[in-house]
């Protein structure tokens, strides 16, 4: 794979990308539906942004649990490496007039296709804004204090 072509990479540049429109994001956030997204994040005006990296064609095409990820963000987004084959994200199955594109790479990023808004349930808004502020300080303790990160708080 080309070098700036990875999972990380991607995420990398989105967070860049991001970062310049003030939305603050994290990796690999766990959902009450037992699944995780890749980057989740709240922009500033409290939008719960969501995006799905994919960095093969076979990952792409392979995954049907993605709609799994709609109920719980208002805006989402495929995110993709600049040498992978987009055309199909403009098929039905993949939703277009419901889903955006952003292409990375690991040093920046473009949005091809805006995500249009669809807002969450104010209950739904402020439990997973709430479960992301939690999960951001987690992280951010543990980093000051790696003892931390072994706490059990599932208890």
């Amino acid at each position: 794979m080309p070098p700036g072509h990875t999972a990380a990479d991607v995420a990398r540049g989105i967070g860049r990308l991001f970062a310049r429109n003030d939305i603050w994001c994290l990796p690999e956030v766990s959902l009450k539906n037992a699944r995780r997204a890749d980057l989740m994040g709240i922009d500033a005006k409290g939008l719960i942004v969501l995006v799905e990296i994919k960095v093969a064609r076979g990952d792409l095409l392979g995954d049907t649990k993605w709609p799994d990820y709609l109920d719980f963000c208002d805006r989402f987004y495929w995110g993709l490496p600049p040498s992978l084959d987009r055309s199909p994200l403009a098929t039905p199955g993949f939703q277009p007039d419901e889903t955006g594109v952003i292409v990375a790479d690991g040093y920046d990023a473009e949005i091809v296709r805006q995500a249009p808004l669809t807002r969450l349930a104010p209950a739904r808004r402020k439990a997973q804004v709430e479960r992301l502020a939690r999960l951001a300080m987690r992280r951010h303790t543990a980093l000051i204090d790696p003892h931390c990160a072994d706490i059990d708080t599932a208890s």
